[in-house]
């Protein structure tokens, strides 16, 4: 397909779900991309902590690809950059905090001086070819969050990235509404808008609300140790946390090492220097009970996470008793709800006193409530909406909202549609490649590969491995040797071996003369056999791996 007379724009992630965001942009030929972000894996990709894009569409054309811009310094969306960028070898573009994030994780793949940053001082402007990027202010759980009004010769494109309308960020300046309402006068033909919270109706609260409320939640705790979990990412709690502890006579104590990098980086780019110094862990047990507070990793109970370790007394030096007290300031993530109840249990074995958002105010949303999604709307006024970073439900709901707030057009996008939006009427125009990666041991592989649904079967099914002896005629000579794995518990099966090698041999008989002198042929028959006999008696379908040895015939 021709790229070269028009505006494009495709997403490879981040549209269709809820994090690892990719988008691209084309002017041109020339394509821009805003993004490059991971995923956390689930029960569907075992083993697995991070997925990231599969960006082999843009990285086959990267002698088109100008450069990647960050919006902000989230994991979905700064997260994949180090981990693809040897694909991509673009320059990138980034916000000062952004960009010491970005250092950390270029330092972990060894490129930190391979990669070209850019630094952007928050609210100005940069040309890349084509592309003339005006970048906003906007508030979000991060500092730093960069909207982008992309100017280009066929029209203006307003990014938002993640945002929300926050009159009290605690961290960082307020939205500029002014300078929003200043570039978007005229056409702007289309906003790429998050959608993650368009379901939410009013607004989505502001951080500043949630320090009073978390200020007077720890003023009601005056014994025991207080334990505060939250996102590592959340500068602006992490300094309200810190205030308040401070007011409440409480030491900070840091636990778990993405706080210390999030803190420290925030230090060099000019935020949290008003905050007293932090405890180390190793020392906080020399202090009084009432007289710490310990901000933890994990809030969403990740088992290598902090409070996780911690409420498994599995911590090298913290741990919580009875009389403390733990504040989730967070909220529940979709899918991780069993997890952290589980947590929240473990917790409560051992008197520890739990409070989440359900019980207590201590947790906002950095995503744009349905009031805030329609101020941005009035003040951008574009001709297009395009919803991203949401599932399929948020994407038609943000369609909708975005129609009856008068939006003349609303296009309900998924990753690898490529959308064109100018010149002449908007649609889409092709489908491409698109996908996750799994990123396990040596690289990255499919999410939806073999290796994968492997793993999954062994997980679900156990694993059956068989050892068949025959001699060159094709006869079997020994007893066929099966061992299960996770397959059933063979103590509630006395008769199941038997059962195998017995089946095993019955299916080789009922081969040819020919196929018994073939291995292939005679460990297919010995894997149907065994699959067949576990499928009858305990309903599974182990993965199973049969090994020939086939011996000379003995000189008569």
């Amino acid at each position: 397909m021709n790229y070269d007379n028009g505006l494009i724009f495709l997403p490879l992630g981040g549209s269709g779900e809820i994090g690892m965001n990719l988008n691209l942009y084309c002017c041109d030929g020339k394509w821009l991309m805003v993004d490059c972000g991971i995923s956390f894996a689930d029960e569907r990709a075992p083993g697995i902590d991070l997925i990231v894009p599969d960006a082999r569409w843009i990285a086959e054309r990267r002698e088109d690809l100008l450069a990647i811009v960050v919006t902000h310094a989230h994991e979905d969306h700064v997260g994949a950059v180090a981990r693809l960028w040897d694909q991509f070898r673009c320059p990138v573009y980034a916000s000062p905090f952004t960009a010491e994030i970005l250092s950390l994780k270029l330092a972990e793949e060894g490129i930190e001086d391979a990669v070209e940053v850019n630094i952007v001082s928050p609210g100005s402007s940069v040309q890349i070819d084509a592309f003339h990027l005006d970048f906003v202010d906007l508030t979000h759980s991060i500092p730093e969050m960069q909207a982008l009004m992309i100017t280009t010769p066929y029209g203006r494109v307003m990014h938002s990235g993640d945002w929300k309308l926050d009159p009290a960020p605690v961290v960082g300046p307020e939205s500029n509404l002014e300078k929003m309402q200043d570039i978007s006068t005229g056409d702007v033909l289309a906003m790429v808008c998050d959608s993650t919270n368009v379901f939410k109706q009013g607004v989505s609260g502001s951080e500043g609300d949630v320090q009073e409320s978390l200020d007077s939640l720890l003023a009601r705790i005056p014994t025991g140790r207080v334990a505060v979990t939250t996102f590592a990412s959340n500068v602006a709690r992490v300094s309200t946390i810190a205030q308040i502890a401070e007011r409440h006579g409480r030491h900070v104590v840091l636990v778990g090492r993405s706080l210390y990098r999030m803190t420290e980086a925030a230090r060099k780019s000019g935020y949290l220097e008003d905050l007293p110094a932090f405890v180390k862990e190793d020392q906080a047990a020399y202090l009084p009970k009432d007289k710490v507070l310990y901000l933890c990793t994990g809030s969403q109970g990740e088992p290598r996470g902090a409070m996780a370790r911690i409420a498994r007394d599995d911590h090298p030096h913290v741990s919580l008793e009875g009389g403390d007290t733990v504040i989730f300031s967070s909220k529940v993530i979709p899918g991780n709800e069993k997890t952290l109840f589980a947590l929240h249990n473990q917790l409560t074995d051992l008197g520890v006193n739990v409070i989440t958002e359900a019980e207590e105010f201590v947790h906002v949303s950095g995503h744009p409530a349905r009031d805030e999604l329609a101020r941005m709307y009035e003040i951008v006024k574009p001709q297009i909406s395009v919803p991203v970073h949401g599932e399929a439900r948020h994407l038609k709901e943000h369609c909708a909202l975005a129609l009856s707030l008068g939006v003349p057009e609303a296009i309900e996008i998924r990753n690898g549609d490529m959308l064109k939006l100018a010149p002449g009427k908007a649609e889409i125009i092709d489908k491409v490649h698109s996908g996750r990666l799994a990123v396990d041991a040596g690289g990255a592989t499919p999410l939806d590969g073999e290796f994968l649904a492997t793993r999954r079967r062994m997980i679900y099914n156990g694993a059956a491995n068989a050892l068949v002896i025959v001699n060159e005629k094709g006869q079997i000579t020994e007893d066929p040797i099966v061992r299960l794995r996770g397959v059933v518990d063979e103590d509630l099966f006395p008769d199941l071996h038997e059962d195998l090698k017995q089946a095993i041999v019955k299916r080789h008989s009922e081969l040819s003369k020919r196929d018994q002198t073939r291995d292939s042929d005679v460990e297919e028959a010995a894997r149907q056999a065994i699959r067949r006999t576990i499928r009858r008696l305990a309903g599974r379908r182990p993965v199973t791996d049969v090994h020939v040895v086939r011996i000379e015939d003995e000189d008569e």
